[in-house]
């Protein structure tokens, strides 16, 4: 029985680092944020009902995130009507990755607003990665075009550190990256009930 682990944590936590360590020690990780790129690239199966409902947001073929932005701004049912088109589809992607990898111990699924969604009803377990309020509005602030009223507006539509630890099954603290990478492992480990491949 494959073991589902679902890995969340608000921004700057050190989540996408975590997500490459467990790939590191070959636990199969799916990607929310990767699913919904794929559904909107061209081709994707967001595209043509998405278009059905506001053509503006189709791009050269693919699904424009800043007209999805601007009818989001303009209509106030548009959101409803996006998510009613995609949050089935990343479903869809999340069952049939974990339909997959049926024969792995632990598959981890790195979904962002996990509580914020309901998203923890599908997992077995879930890990939270961490760190100081201090630690995560400097790595926020340095990525490229990132401004404090952004980052307060992004932790506005995020459940607190506090209360994402508080209803965690597991936390690991993302201060070092060899601190990191070790939980990890361990963690592999403890859930899997097996050695990890590094």
């Amino acid at each position: 029985m494959t073991l589902v682990l679902g890995l969340t944590g608000s921004i700057g936590m050190g989540k996408s680092t975590t997500a490459g360590f467990f790939r590191d020690a070959g636990v199969p990780v799916w990607d929310a944020d990767a699913a919904v790129h794929a559904l909107y690239r061209k081709g994707g199966p967001a595209v043509a009902p998405l278009a059905a409902l506001h053509p503006a947001a189709v791009v050269d073929g693919a699904i424009d995130r800043a007209a999805l932005r601007d009818w989001i701004a303009a209509d106030k049912t548009a959101l409803k009507q996006i998510e009613a088109v995609v949050h089935p589809l990343v479903g869809q992607s999340r069952a049939d990755f974990i339909a997959d990898n049926a024969d792995k111990p632990l598959v981890v699924v790195d979904v962002p607003l996990l509580f914020e969604t309901g998203g923890e009803r599908g997992v077995e377990e879930v890990l939270v990665v961490s760190a100081p309020p201090e630690v995560q509005r400097e790595r926020v602030l340095a990525r490229p075009g990132m401004t404090e009223a952004h980052f307060q507006t992004i932790l506005s539509k995020q459940m607190p550190d506090a209360e994402k630890r508080a209803r965690a099954d597991h936390v690991i603290e993302t201060l070092t990256l060899d601190q990191t990478r070790s939980a990890v492992f361990e963690l592999v480990a403890k859930l899997s009930g097996e050695t990890p491949d590094a």
